[in-house]
């Protein structure tokens, strides 16, 4: 099947199967590597990007359903919320391993778009099911609250 897709501002014509992920079509068509697969059935966030501006997990995500949508990857996301994020990850140097990260930007983002001033509760609510096998909750979550500052100045 032949469809179009809008990723980061792009259009790409692809070929793809009926019920390939999106993920797959990121990686292996498109070459973005930077979305990651962690466990091929949404519970672990590696592979979360934005569809119409909210997060999802692409590995559950099918190409047929995406005609119309505009897909953003941690390549493409480039929004006021995004800058801010990056800038917090960066200074409160939450990365450890890496591997999860991205996906945990990606959720982030969503959750300052849609909440700029987000509590604790807030955070922990809306982060769950990214995981981090470095455990990196309490830096990731300092640098959510630090980038919502951020976003305020």
């Amino acid at each position: 099947m032949t469809i179009e897709l809008k990723l980061n501002g792009k259009t790409h014509t692809v070929n793809a199967e009926p019920g390939t992920p999106l993920l797959w079509v990121i990686r292996d068509d498109l070459k973005l590597t930077g979305t990651k697969f962690g466990c091929g059935v949404a519970a672990c966030g590696a592979c979360t990007v934005h569809v119409d501006g909210a997060p999802v997990r692409s590995c559950q995500t099918y190409i047929e359903d995406l005609e119309g949508s505009e897909v953003t990857t941690i390549e493409g996301v480039n929004s006021d919320a995004a800058k801010a994020v990056q800038t917090a990850w960066a200074e409160l140097d939450v990365v450890q391993c890496g591997y999860c990260q991205s996906g945990q930007i990606m959720s982030a983002v969503g959750l300052l778009t849609e909440n700029a001033k987000p509590t604790v509760a807030d955070i922990d609510d809306y982060m769950n099911g990214n995981a981090c096998r470095c455990a990196t909750y309490q830096r990731i979550r300092a640098a959510i609250l630090r980038a919502s500052d951020l976003m305020e100045a």
